[in-house]
């Protein structure tokens, strides 16, 4: 599983990186970066509801 971001929607609101900081990272001047290739398998699960809970909806899975 492969997760993107549209970064023309994503406003760095850090959702997902409090929810997943092993996968997600928000720097200082308010850019995300995605920090895995693939998400880890025991990491899915943590992902797929950061994914679903993007106030934007400016992250998208690839399975």
């Amino acid at each position: 599983m492969r997760v993107t971001v549209d970064t023309l929607m994503c406003e760095a609101n850090a959702v997902c990186a409090d929810m997943v900081p092993e996968v997600f990272f928000v720097s200082d001047s308010d850019e995300l970066t995605i920090l895995v290739g693939e998400v880890p398998p025991e990491l899915a699960d943590r992902v797929r509801e950061a994914v679903r809970c993007c106030p934007k909806m400016a992250l998208q899975l690839e399975e």
